[in-house]
């Protein structure tokens, strides 16, 4: 098979693993040394950075190959669908060419199974060692590991990649022993303590062999199983407390050709994912707890409006809030108002009393922020209003895409 045709099979094989992105990547410069590439440490895989850049990554399994069956999985092994495997000197080739050419920052590589976990988490590595110390490629990257593989391959792992991920893919035990029977959810946990083990014993004693400097992500799958959402930020608050992940990503479900009949027929909506990000952030960024965000008796995020607001909505004891005597992280929980401008608000404070005016200047989103503020010179008038009618007036509005719309105009 010609590399081409194998990189179309490989790269769309990889697209459903949306763990690739990156932060915390040490910046890395070849300009006055042997080698190519650089690292910017921001993020990477098809992202903008703060000052606008798009930076990406090579992104492909290095076989789609796989021993496994986990029904949710297009490269599953009954699965019927056109099969590569590229050597790791043609992944090495693909990454220097690439980057030279600037397609690319640095790579993402994953695989499926094959012959054994150990075996293909060595040819993982074999791929990043070369790059490494053959080729002195000093760009990004990012391995994905095999849980049930060695912990001295994964350390090895740790010594050439940038980050490291290890995907759970569902938020319980009992969904993997149903959906995924040869993985367990025991083994994943023990890679991931096993990789903060070592990030730890780097943290100690900073003259220590590098090893994945922009730590560890994993990914669960939504909509899959029947797991709700305050079962899946549950388990990805726990993963963050107990394993020290820099993110939990999230994917819909994609229903594949010749689903089997123990996963959905349909896709969740896409909103949901986006809902579940935004709350991820909240328990990062702002100090929230799962628990906060859904009621005990569980359920799903709601769809029309964002979790900050829903949360606002649901504790009016805290509004409308005074912003010239809360606390920034207070402050932070207004919906409209977030961390920078929560913090400028504060240093806002010490030369003056704050006043309307001073949020719009900040661009604060004025619709949503305004029930639930006081200022030295506002107070709202609909204060009073029920939770219901603010929802009713904060609701996103949903508009139906349209590609032609010149044509109807006309």
């Amino acid at each position: 098979m010609e590399l081409t045709d194998k990189l179309e099979i490989l790269a769309d094989a990889a697209k459903y693993d949306a763990s690739c992105a990156s932060s915390g990547a040490p910046k890395r410069s070849s300009e006055g040394k042997d080698g190519v590439g650089a690292t910017s440490g921001m993020g990477i895989c098809h992202s903008y950075t703060p000052d606008g850049r798009c930076v990406s990554l090579l992104k492909i399994l290095l076989t789609n190959f796989c021993i496994y069956d986990c029904q949710y999985c297009v490269n599953r092994r009954t699965s019927n669908v056109p099969r590569a495997r590229f050597s790791v000197a043609e992944v090495i080739k693909l990454t220097v060419d690439f980057y030279l050419r600037n397609y690319i920052d640095g790579l993402f590589l994953s695989s499926g199974i094959i012959r054994s976990a150990d075996y293909t988490m060595e040819q993982l590595v074999e791929v990043a060692r070369q790059l490494r110390e053959v080729h002195h490629f000093r760009g990004y990257i990012h391995l994905k590991t095999i849980p049930d593989a060695d912990p001295a391959l994964i350390a090895l792992a740790g010594k050439y990649a940038d980050r490291l991920s290890v995907n759970i893919e569902l938020p319980t035990e009992a969904s993997v022993d149903r959906l995924a029977p040869e993985k367990s959810i025991h083994t994943i946990k023990l890679a991931m303590g096993s990789i903060r083990r070592k990030l730890d014993e780097k943290a100690e004693e900073p003259k220590s062999p590098r090893f994945a400097p922009a730590g560890q992500s994993t990914q669960m799958i939504v909509g899959a199983d029947s797991s709700d959402d305050q079962t899946i930020l549950n388990t990805a608050e726990t993963l963050y407390n107990s394993y020290k992940l820099k993110r939990v990503y999230y994917s819909a479900f994609s229903p594949i050709p010749q689903s089997p009949d123990s996963v959905p027929l349909a896709p969740p909506p896409m909103l949901r994912e986006h809902r579940l990000y935004q709350a991820d952030f909240l328990l990062r960024s702002y100090g929230f707890a799962a628990s906060e965000l859904l009621p005990a008796s569980g359920g799903n995020l709601a769809l029309d409006i964002d979790p900050k607001l829903s949360w606002a909505l649901a504790h009016r004891e805290h509004f409308p809030m005074d912003l010239n005597l809360a606390d920034a992280s207070m402050i932070a929980r207004v919906p409209g108002i977030g961390l920078r401008n929560a913090k400028r608000l504060v240093e806002l404070r010490r030369l003056r009393r704050i006043r309307y005016v001073d949020l719009t200047r900040l661009r604060c989103s004025m619709k949503k922020i305004a029930p639930f503020i006081v200022t030295a010179d506002y107070s709202p008038v609909n204060g009073a209003a029920t939770s219901e009618m603010l929802r009713r007036s904060l609701a996103d509005s949903p508009q139906q895409m349209n590609l032609w719309t010149e044509l109807q105009a006309a």
